[in-house]
């Protein structure tokens, strides 16, 4: 069972290739947060395309 779930997404190049640096950078911000799943999903149309990544987690006791 999750208590949480956080959505990072982009649709700029520049901002898809950096999504991993700030996920990373939330978990660090977040170190109670214990990832259980993650959805990556990636959708386009003709002019843009959109990179998600969606994990669920849990806070840990403090």
């Amino acid at each position: 069972m999750f208590t949480g779930a956080k959505v990072f997404t982009a649709t700029k190049a520049k901002d898809r290739e950096e999504l991993g640096e700030v996920l990373t950078r939330w978990l660090r911000d977040n170190p109670r947060a214990k990832v259980l799943d993650k959805i990556v999903t990636q959708s386009s149309d003709n002019e843009f395309h959109c990179l998600s990544i969606t994990i669920f987690y849990e806070l840990a006791a403090a």
